[in-house]
């Protein structure tokens, strides 16, 4: 038994020793690992600060190799979880969620991650006139998150979108002019007559010819 423990015991130190520092947590695991190239590893919890007028937050996620990976989850120093980010190669990619204290969404983001180890990227570009067409696009990439996608801002009374704006690559879309279509013709055919001008033409229905006076004076 004794030998069994003190097996168990190295395999853990072992296990350990991989890491240059880390934490335990509540639960037991082994968190905010960074390993002997001083890269971060693994599952982390971040706490920042308040700094003068911005609120501060703890955020909790996976690092591989330095850079964020896959979703995190942001809370408010008083616990209330207030985003969703999902990350790729250390960037925003796809969507991202924001909440106010009282947990409603009040923001919803596009994100596109570049990679950062080439110096451009190719992309393939749905084509916005036509549905399931795209585009291939080269770009200079500067390792960075771009905005791409459709940002939905939210009305945390109604929860109803309250504006919305288009990104492509991080360049903000013009919303294309409506036509506006002739409808003249429509809109006489729908208006509704006053009484009056029913009843006169109901009186004088299928007659010839209808005197009407008009003003003029000549005879």
């Amino acid at each position: 038994m004794r030998i069994l423990l003190i097996f168990f015991l190295l395999i853990s130190l072992n296990g350990y020793c991989q890491w240059k520092s880390y934490i335990i947590g509540v639960k037991g695991d082994t968190l905010n690992k960074v390993d002997k190239k001083d890269m971060k590893q693994g599952k982390w919890v971040n706490h920042i600060d308040a700094i003068r007028e911005e609120p501060g937050y703890e955020e909790e996620g996976e690092y591989k190799n330095n850079r964020k990976e896959g979703g995190w989850r942001i809370y408010s120093l008083s616990g209330d979880l207030i985003g969703l980010e999902n990350y790729r190669w250390g960037n925003k990619d796809g969507v991202c969620q924001y909440f106010n204290s009282s947990g409603e969404l009040i923001r919803e983001e596009g994100w596109r991650a570049m990679n950062p180890e080439k110096p451009y990227d190719t992309l393939e570009i749905e084509d916005v006139d036509h549905l399931d067409h795209y585009n291939t696009v080269i770009v200079k990439n500067d390792g960075v998150a771009i905005k791409h996608g459709v940002w939905k801002y939210y009305s945390p009374n109604t929860g109803m979108i309250i504006k919305t704006e288009t990104y492509t690559l991080g360049k903000l879309e013009t919303p294309k002019s409506t036509t506006v279509k002739d409808t003249t013709t429509t809109t006489a055919k729908s208006m509704v007559k006053p009484k009056e001008v029913q009843d006169y033409e109901k009186k004088n229905a299928g007659k010839k010819k209808i005197k009407v006076r008009d003003g003029s004076v000549g005879y």
